[in-house]
């Protein structure tokens, strides 16, 4: 098989040497390389595997071929020149509004596809960090065989992903594949995902699966879950089953099984997940239903109504007493169970948005601060005892927000452990650059671009801030919470896909500390998400994400080439739904239709100075 394949690369050298046709089919991500011939196009009708004998791999080619023949995929939106318009001022009246219309090959392929070869070299590689996710893609002229070539399955998964975009219906309700195709791809980063809160407002089953369909679609391979918050404990925990008294409902839990059910849809479809039991902050619901004793601050009133003495950044407020020595029992056991449930190698232990506040109202906190200590200190005391304790349990590489090294108010003092992944969530540039530089390997979760929360308003209520009927600051033009501030959204504004896209997140980095950006993950926080909304708001800007971790946002000459994913990401939109995924429209359909009519600037360069 491998000397076919390149035998079959060297045809495709010189097959590829020219320009193409314009072809429709535009897959996103965007492959590294993908190079289209010009001899014609292929039918794709009944189609057989040969591939080594992996259920994965069986499974994922009944999907897509099922996929492909139910659909009959007619591209939405397809890439074309911007057409000419008449310079101002126009005294003859409006420039022609034709509609672009695509001509696909019809009727005339001389070939056609009967069979998809895949060579996997290591079909026992595990779905963990770091895997292989490399593959080859080959269509050469006259073949009646796609050749797939990858060193696991899972780069092998991501091949069929890439096909199930590359086949698509000629309008006569022929499906084709338009011109042989050579394609060399691998991602940029190995971690690429987005992160789902059921702590807040619980996500079903079905839901999170949806999520994982679109992850799958755009070759997303990480789904971070946060599991629970100081609202709502909706996980079965063995060893503390009276936890789940504090989830929403009876039907808003998930048992043990329903877990397990869900790592393995995911896995199946190349995706890990790496679950968070968000620790010592964000600690109320679940924890209190053992012992109300190993928290702290859970009646106080969070704001005080007085903002700096809050005690959380919401309702409802809780943390675990860091000095109880209770607490270091009931975490490792919860952490044991949890960490048996889901296989990845990497577990996620929060670590976020601690308060001094709410740790005064522990009498064991403040005999410690008493004695002349900081909440630094405390912070310090919870790693030096936490995390040899999970440890202990299960030995798997630890995630943690920044704040343990960056928060100004609440950093541990002493030294946190280099292996510990952090996951950089404020300030942007500034934060990724400091944790690299101090050696630690990053996620990149920046707010100010890849929250997808962000710019929806504030939902705290019986709030006076927006009693106002007057701009109080129209005289002086500054920003005032109502009129061109956030509007209660502490992070606004919303996160457009072009900004999430246009996100170079290793600007002005090392060479050494670009090595340390594992990848990005963007999160959706669910105060204001639900199952009725989760897709919507999730994609498909997440779809922006994925491109941009996977073959990045610039072209082989270096420009940004945010421009050229516009048709891509606005088919990319129906495709999700027509695969039943509930995504968002980011435009008038009209821009569909009418390839760049919708761009700001008519100069299709305008993102190449950036």
């Amino acid at each position: 098989m491998r000397d076919f394949l390149l035998a079959t690369a060297v045809t495709a050298t010189a097959l590829f040497a020219g320009h193409a046709e314009a072809v429709a089919a535009n897959p996103l991500p965007k492959p590294a390389n993908i190079t289209w011939g010009t001899s014609g196009c292929f039918s794709f009708g009944s189609v057989t595997l040969e591939a080594p004998d992996h259920e994965v791999l069986k499974n994922a080619f009944d999907r897509v071929t099922g996929t492909i023949t139910e659909l009959k995929w007619i591209p939405a939106a397809t890439e074309a020149p911007i057409r000419e318009f008449q310079p101002f001022p126009t005294p003859t009246g409006a420039a022609s509004r034709r509609k672009h219309k695509r001509q696909y090959g019809t009727g005339n392929c001389t070939t056609t596809i009967t069979k998809v070869k895949v060579d996997v070299s290591d079909t026992h590689a595990q779905l963990q960090h770091g895997v292989d996710e490399s593959y080859d893609l080959e269509l050469a002229s006259g073949s009646d065989s796609v050749q797939i070539s990858a060193q696991t399955v899972y780069g092998a998964l991501h091949a069929l992903t890439t096909l199930q975009q590359l086949v698509i219906n000629d309008g006569s309700g022929n499906l084709i594949i338009e011109q042989p195709v050579s394609i060399q791809d691998k991602p940029l980063y190995p971690v690429r995902g987005i992160m789902i809160d059921t702590g807040r407002n619980y996500i079903s089953k079905k839901k999170i699966f949806e999520q994982v369909d679109g992850m799958s679609l755009s070759k997303l391979n990480v789904l971070h879950w946060h599991l629970v918050d100081s609202q709502s404990w909706a996980v079965e925990i063995a060893a503390f089953p009276e936890m789940t008294e504090d989830a929403y409902s009876a039907n808003e839990v998930f048992s043990q099984d329903t877990l397990k059910e869900i790592v393995s849809y995911a896995a199946a479809r190349g995706v890990r997940i790496i679950p968070e039991i968000d620790m010592p902050g964000h600690a109320s619901s679940g924890w209190k239903q053992i012992d109300e004793s190993i928290l702290t601050c859970t009646d106080s009133w969070w704001s005080n109504d007085v903002w700096p003495l809050h005690t959380a950044v919401q309702p409802n407020p809780g943390q675990l007493d860091i000095l109880n020595n209770k607490t270091y029992e009931v975490t490792g056991k919860v952490y044991k169970e949890m960490a048996a449930i889901f296989p990845d190698n990497w577990f996620h232990i929060g670590g976020d948005e601690l308060f001094l506040n709410c740790n005064n109202f522990s009498s064991l906190a403040v005999q410690f601060f008493d004695s002349g200590k900081t909440m630094g200190d405390l912070y310090q005391y919870w790693v030096d005892r936490a995390i040899p304790n999970f440890r202990a349990q299960a030995n798997k590489t630890f995630v943690m927000w920044e704040d343990v090294r960056l928060s100004a108010a609440v950093a541990a003092t002493g030294e946190v452990p280099k292996d510990i992944i952090m996951q950089a969530w404020n300030n942007g540039l500034d934060h990724i650059s400091k944790l690299t530089a101090e050696g630690y390997r990053v996620i990149v979760s920046s707010s100010d671009f890849v929250y997808l929360d962000c710019g929806y308003g504030g939902w705290v209520s019986n709030d006076p801030r927006y009693n106002v009927m007057i701009n109080p600051n129209a005289s002086d033009g500054s920003p005032n919470f109502n009129w061109g501030a956030g509007g209660g959204s502490w992070c606004a504004p919303y996160k457009t896909w072009q900004r999430i896209y246009d996100y170079d997140f290793t600007f002005n980095l090392t060479d050494t500390q670009k090595a340390l950006v594992q990848g990005a993950i963007a999160p959706l926080w669910s105060e204001q998400v639900d199952d009725v909304v989760i897709s919507q708001k999730m994609w498909p800007r997440a779809a922006a994400l994925a491109e941009l971790v996977w073959s990045g946002n610039r072209d082989e000459n270096g420009n940004k080439r945010t421009t050229e994913l516009t048709q891509r990401i606005l088919n990319f939109r129906e495709y999700l739904v027509a695969n039943g995924v509930a995504a968002s429209p980011l435009m008038p359909k009209y821009c569909l239709q009418h390839p760049h009519e919708c761009d700001l600037y008519q100069n299709q360069t305008a993102l190449h100075t950036n």
